[in-house]
């Protein structure tokens, strides 16, 4: 076996350790302090631009590693965990305290599903409801979460990630004075590893366990990151089925607790497919962030012209996925014929017979609907484009042929108005051809079984509990 860099780091990492909570008693001493607020975040970002600084010698060291790597990962794929159901177990007589964090919008959704189903699932088991403080934006506080800062709002403004850097040193800051103050069980980032990952250094430095919720995407690119995330998470909570594997082998104890977005889709009728299904649509989603739509948007408009040269005229719908988004589209040429439809997304997609979208959670969406799909993804440049192929370690980005562990989507990564025939073609070929189309939605099917049943925020709510007790799984056996 070649020597491979990204190897050699994994194999010299510290086994891990098992945590005791320290509060599982109503009263206890004061865990000792690892220094003030803001003495610790600065070290903790010191230690953060380190990993930057080195990060390209690691990128190179994939690279160079790249046929191996992907081989790793193509086992893993071919894996398919399913999630189960926590054991419940006797929680003390006084609230547990528990800080949450999430630091975007659907990073929110599944915080406030958490809490649910956190205060659900104690006083199932006898317990007090927790006592929650955190990071989030209003719907984590309308949820009952006391909020010490909101990257939510900051997420959605968007700029320039150097002048936010003041505004996160402080936000960490606070969520250290929070979890001092409260003196809390556990910390529960949810996605978001970019704010997270250090917020997570931080609470284990104070002998807080830490469970993350929607774990980062480690296995798709900069696989090296995956040896300052296991020193500084207790347990990670998996939503794919085959992150287990993946992380398991990199020695990251983990539990799957299925992904939160079929939770989502369970009360959401998907119309059938037969000849007066009224599926007659093409839909595009270009992004749900002004900068990804105006990255996407040009591209998507040429795809079309390419469609309806072929002598095609669908119906062509845009959902408007927020109305900030609305000026961004106020530049279509109204001969483009594209309908900005502010009804509710699932109400198009039921209407939809094709789609042409961002990679992205609107993927399974999607595939709830069972709708073939061409998936693009923006590159800034043609050198971006060029190398992405040599940076990514799985095969494709987009989910639902990451589910089938094969290629049931055609994936494009495009730069200035290229492959835009590769991409009609496709669409063309399903608006025109019943049976490619219908072999399509045999290949989704398959793909939506892997994602598993329901109950992804009840399973992480029993997890955080027991793990706010100091109950953990075992941990993995790395090769």
């Amino acid at each position: 076996m070649r020597w491979c860099p990204v190897r050699v780091q994994y194999a010299r990492e510290a086994p891990i350790t098992t945590h005791t909570s320290p509060h599982h008693e109503p009263a206890g001493p004061r865990r000792p302090s690892a220094g003030r607020p803001r003495a610790r975040v600065r070290r903790e970002f010191l230690r953060a631009l380190g990993g930057l600084a080195i990060g390209p010698v690691h990128a190179a060291g994939s690279v160079l590693c790249r046929a191996e790597l992907r081989a790793a990962v193509a086992r893993d794929l071919a894996t398919a965990a399913t999630p189960s159901e926590p054991e419940p177990i006797a929680l003390p007589d006084r609230p547990l305290r528990l800080f949450l964090s999430c630091a975007e919008p659907s990073g929110e959704t599944h915080a406030v599903a958490l809490v649910r189903e956190l205060m659900n699932t104690a006083t199932a088991w006898g317990a007090p409801a927790p006592v929650l403080t955190g990071l989030g934006g209003e719907r984590l506080a309308a949820a009952g979460v006391r909020t010490v800062g909101d990257p939510v709002a900051r997420a959605a403004m968007g700029g320039d990630a150097l002048r936010s850097v003041g505004f996160y040193r402080a936000l960490l800051e606070r969520a250290v004075e929070a979890m001092d103050a409260e003196r809390v069980d556990a910390c529960i980032p949810v996605d978001s590893p970019a704010l997270h990952v250090p917020l997570a250094h931080l609470a284990h430095g104070s002998s807080i366990p830490v469970v993350h919720h929607v774990t980062p995407q480690y296995w798709g690119w900069a696989p090296w990151r995956v040896a300052g995330y296991r020193r500084a998470v207790d347990l990670a909570l998996t939503i794919l089925p085959f992150e287990p594997a993946w992380f398991a082998r990199h020695g990251v104890r983990s539990a799957h607790v299925g992904h939160p977005q079929v939770d989502a889709l369970a009360g959401v009728e998907a119309p059938g497919w037969g000849e007066d299904s009224g599926r007659t649509s093409l839909v595009l989603l270009p992004g749900s962030r002004r900068g990804v739509l105006e990255r996407n948007l040009p591209f998507f408009l040429r795809v079309l012209q390419r469609v309806r040269d072929t002598g095609l005229d669908p119906e062509v719908v845009l959902p408007l996925a927020k109305e900030e988004l609305a000026p961004a589209l106020a530049g279509i040429d109204p001969s483009a014929r594209i309908r900005v439809s502010r009804e509710p997304l699932h109400a198009e997609l039921a209407r939809a017979r094709v789609a042409l979208s961002v990679s992205g959670t609107v993927l399974l969406d999607l595939l709830h609907h069972r709708i073939p799909t061409s998936v693009v993804y923006p590159a800034r440049n043609g050198l971006q484009r060029r190398l992405q192929g040599c940076i990514l370690t799985v095969p494709w980005f987009a989910s639902p042929n990451l589910l089938a562990g094969r290629e049931i989507l055609p994936e494009t990564t495009h730069h200035d108005g290229e492959p835009a025939n590769e991409v009609a073609a496709g669409l063309v070929r399903w608006l025109t051809d019943a049976e490619a189309h219908a072999a399509v939605r045999r290949d989704l099917d398959l793909a939506a079984e892997r994602l598993g049943p329901p109950g992804a925020a009840r399973r992480a709510a029993a997890h955080v509990l027991r793990a706010a007790v100091g109950v953990l799984p075992e941990p993995p056996r790395r090769p």
